[in-house]
């Protein structure tokens, strides 16, 4: 009885193990598709980068994000 609970305890084990690495690897893939995404930035945001970077004046700023703020 004793030898096949110890059969039993390491095949629990193996399949732990193999299941933790299927686990990671899954989850290494996802946080990879994820890098490759391009990240939608907010208009907002670009609109004071460019701003700031002296891109656009102050006058164009202001008038985009006026446009950004109205409800459509």
């Amino acid at each position: 009885m004793s030898r096949f609970m110890m059969l039993l305890f390491v095949i629990v084990v193996i399949a732990a193990v193999i299941f933790g690495v299927m686990l990671l690897v899954r989850a290494s893939a996802a946080r990879a598709a994820a890098a490759r995404e391009p990240v939608a930035e907010d208009p907002r945001a670009i609109l004071k980068r460019r701003y700031a970077a002296g891109e656009i004046d102050e006058d164009e700023y202001l008038r985009r994000m006026s446009g950004l703020s109205q409800d459509w």
